[in-house]
């Protein structure tokens, strides 16, 4: 599997260079805030090439909230997804995260079905980004 390693600015330009690789036609360059990489970058992941990343971050409240995950077009399948997960998880509960949650989209069924494939719970929480604005809520305890 491809070595991980701490995401830098850099990395953040080339994944905002090339965002439908990752995310095919959806804008989600409003997730690719640099304080990810800046501010958090002890949990913000990528592969070598740039593959795959996550960019998260462990809230007071012991929560290691991962804010995006994608993987390039070109590495789907490779189980790189699950790496980016692996390594988060371990950064988390280092510092002292005791459970992990991620929110997506109810449209999204690909990342809800590959969360809960990695023991995520997904529960649809009707107006949480305000009305009308559902969103699947995925959690998942760190043993």
């Amino acid at each position: 599997m491809t070595d991980l390693r701490r995401a830098t600015p850099n990395d953040l330009a080339a994944i905002l260079a090339d965002l439908p690789a990752y995310w095919g036609d959806r804008d989600v360059r409003h997730l690719h805030h640099p304080m990810f990489v800046r501010e958090f970058g002890d949990t913000a992941f990528v592969s070598g090439d740039v593959d795959g990343y996550l960019f998260g971050f462990v809230a007071p409240a012991h929560v290691g909230y991962i804010h995006a995950v994608a993987v390039h077009q070109r590495s789907r399948g490779s189980g790189l997804g699950r790496h980016l997960h692996t390594a988060f998880a371990a950064a988390a509960r280092a510092r002292g995260a005791t459970r992990l949650k991620a929110i997506t989209g109810a449209a999204n069924t690909e990342s809800i079905r590959f969360h809960e494939r990695i023991g995520f719970t997904a529960c649809l929480i009707t107006d949480y980004s305000g009305p009308g604005q559902d969103r699947v809520v995925l959690t998942r305890d760190l043993p």
